[in-house]
């Protein structure tokens, strides 16, 4: 039975149950000082606990890399000055019962203060501790106080916008879900951080002020409590509890000054990740011509008659001398980066020396962007350009909602283009181009807005909707008005990701094809196997994966895709009919994908006497069909017309047509009407119900 009471104790004294109880503990005990007395020597413990708890408090803000890595900071600070306050109790009391008996009567640490320190002078004593505490109070908490009050405001007014590029960058792709979460609990814990600190720094406040009070509380009562209780004479009583209070005051307010410190260090840290103490020497001390100057200054005044010669001389020439050694040390790192580019100049045949071979045929990039100068620092890695991170997450959303790799985008800076130009090639040809702005947000006008904005008037050139360049402090003016605000990374990866979804037939090349296959095999090897080149060429299910492509259907579903062709490769091989085949396949997600859910398929639809019409110059013309002019200027007219209706009232432009007339139809009305979407009868699942809502030709 003791044995297990034992284990039972043991198992409950662990480390990692104590740690809970470690924070309740010590503010129990806390607490506990201010009302029962201490002996002296636990008083001494207490006070070098106080010392050392400070001295670890500043050096955790100095090493740590960023404010929250310290967020529990605030209620450091309120329990150490709740710590300080106690002892000042604790030590009151034994002060004013014991202080009678000399110098050591209240403790060893406060003797040491108080004779040492001071060198036993009651006047001295009084001015440091009256000047540290002005220090603390005036100078480092004040100021610290002021940082954290302005941080918590500006990170407060900044969080909608932080919040907005987090959604901006999931919605791109560049940041997953769990990514996006934990940025967001950053900034909000951000903010609580600065809010607290703000609060806390009262404390701090609060703590000098309750110093001086308990100075002169202090000594005004050990005057009494000496003079009245013990019969000392005044001179000597003042003398002692003076001496006594002074030493209490100091071991008290030193501790807070570094407390002090420590927030200062804490709330005034901007920028870079690293250490209070590398950033300074790397900053300060990184410029050799600023060194130089210095101890040119210094060297200059310590020449100077009755100045201290020697210590500025000394100073001079130590500043001189890590100069010197800086500026080596930067020589030595530019030679040792020029070498090896030297070396492999040296190792390359001269110009006159060369002959031409097939090295100097550049191939076109399948996908390039060229941009003017102003905008090379957002596609610069050196400089984290903003553009490169959304065009990698662009890449990878394209691959997972249209079903392959493209090819990747290759940025150069073109300095024939406007400085605040771009250019988006692809295979060489110009597909889009634009201007963008850095530092500036783009308003874009949806068709509902209240009010103009003032700025540079121009158009969305990824869509051509009207819209504003304007200055970031208007932000929160365009949204209230209706604008949709983006910046101008955005703006270009927007218009960039419209060229790669209305060019995706044009980027599946033969290479690409293959690759998608490969890819599909890894799964379903024996499917590959057995289509290609079995039954079909890679040539011929590149031409059918581009005709699904050219029509904006996705080609995810490449299992089914590679069964149909399978199927169909014996009977045709023709890719128009095995696109036919394969659309009718994947009819359930084509129509899923232009009416989701289980609504109404809403439809336009031809008049029987016109698809009669078509159907006759189809069977005359073949594949190519041809229409006669003015037929075909009326249908290009109402298709149009009809369209538009269908898009004002929220309906997407759909044509049904027969089967037959489907890939004549989308190929002759795309042009005229880009967002028209051409299918079959045969493509509707037998569980959706055609509504038609418009018919074509019905007038003409």
């Amino acid at each position: 039975m003791a044995l297990n009471t034992t284990l039972n104790l043991r198992a409950l004294l662990t480390p990692a149950n104590l740690r809970p109880l470690a924070a309740p503990i010590l503010i129990i005990m806390v607490l506990a000082m201010m009302v029962l007395p201490l002996p002296v020597f636990l008083l001494d413990v207490f006070f070098t606990f106080n010392i050392a708890i400070s001295i670890m408090v500043m050096l955790v803000a100095m090493y740590s890399r960023k404010p929250l890595d310290f967020s529990v900071f605030p209620t450091v600070l309120l329990v150490t000055t709740l710590l300080r306050l106690s002892l000042n109790v604790a030590s009151t009391r034994i002060v004013l019962l014991e202080g009678h008996g000399g110098p050591d009567a209240a403790g060893k640490v406060i003797e040491a203060f108080s004779s040492f320190l001071v060198g036993g002078n009651t006047a001295v004593g009084i001015v440091v501790f009256v000047i540290l505490t002005i220090i603390n109070f005036v100078v480092i908490t004040k100021g610290a106080g002021r940082i954290a009050e302005v941080s918590a405001r500006f990170t407060l007014d900044a969080m909608p916008g932080k919040q907005m590029a987090i959604d901006a960058d999931l919605n791109a792709g560049l940041i997953d879900e769990k990514t996006a979460k934990a940025r967001r609990k950053e900034i909000a814990q951000e903010a609580d951080f600065y809010g607290a600190m703000d609060g806390a720094s009262k404390f701090v406040r609060g703590d000098a002020i309750a110093a001086i009070i308990i100075l002169v509380i202090n000594i005004v009562g050990g005057l009494f409590v000496g003079v009245m209780q013990h019969d000392m004479a005044a001179g000597e009583a003042a003398h002692t509890y003076t001496l006594l209070t002074i030493g209490d005051g100091l071991v008290a307010q030193i501790p807070a000054l570094i407390i002090s410190v420590a927030a200062g260090l804490v709330v005034s840290r901007v920028g870079d990740d690293g250490d209070i103490g590398g950033l300074v020497i790397g900053q300060l001390f990184s410029n050799p011509q600023v060194m130089t100057l210095a101890a040119g200054i210094i060297g200059v005044l310590g020449l100077i008659p009755g100045m201290p010669n020697l210590v500025f001389l000394l100073l001079a020439g130590t500043l001189g001398g890590l100069a010197w050694m800086r500026r080596k040390r930067m020589i030595e790192d530019v030679a040792a980066a020029a070498a090896p580019e030297a070396a492999a100049q040296a190792a390359m045949p001269q110009p006159d020396a060369q002959e031409a071979s097939w090295n100097d045929v550049s191939q076109v990039d399948v996908l390039g962007l060229e941009v003017g100068y102003r905008l090379i620092p957002m596609v610069d890695k050196g400089q984290d350009g903003e553009l490169l991170k959304r065009i990698r997450g662009l890449r990878k959303k394209f691959a997972q909602e249209v079903g392959f790799l493209s090819s990747p985008v290759h940025i150069r800076d073109n300095l024939e283009l406007k400085p605040n130009a771009y250019r988006i090639a692809l295979k060489g040809v110009e597909v889009g181009a634009g201007e963008a702005y850095p530092g500036q947000l783009l308003a874009i006008d949806p068709g509902h807005v209240s009010g103009p904005l003032q700025g540079r008037e121009t158009t969305d050139p990824a869509f051509g909707l009207p819209a504003f360049w304007i200055e970031n402090g208007m932000r929160e003016q365009a949204h209230a008005l209706g604008y949709t605000v983006v910046d101008a990374s955005t703006v270009v990866a927007t218009h960039l990701n419209h060229v790669i979804l209305n060019h995706a037939a044009e980027l599946l090349g033969r290479q690409e094809t293959q690759a998608l296959l490969d890819h599909v095999g890894k799964d379903s090897p024996k499917l590959i196997e057995d289509l290609v080149p079995k039954l079909l060429p890679v040539g011929t299910v590149q031409r059918v994966l581009q005709n699904l492509l050219e029509e904006g259907v996705n080609i995810r579903d490449m299992r089914s895709i590679i069964e149909v062709l399978a199927e169909q490769a014996a009977r045709t091989q023709d890719p128009v009919q095995l696109t036919l085949k394969v659309r009718e396949a994947l009819g359930r997600a084509i129509i899923q994908g232009l009416f989701p859910g289980n609504a109404e398929v809403n439809v336009m639809a031809l008049e029987p006497g016109l698809e009669r019409i078509l159907m006759q110059a189809m069977s005359a013309g073949g594949e190519g069909g041809a229409i006669e002019p003015g037929l075909a200027d009326t249908l290009l007219r109402q298709t149009a017309q009809i369209a538009q209706r269908q898009e004002e009232i929220g309906l997407p432009p759909v044509l049904l047509v027969p089967s037959q007339l489907r890939m004549l139809l989308s190929r002759f009305l795309r042009r005229a009407v880009p967002s028209l979407k051409v299918i079959s009868n045969s493509e509707v699942p037998e569980s959706r119900t055609i509504r038609v809502t418009a018919m074509i030709g019905q007038n003409g």
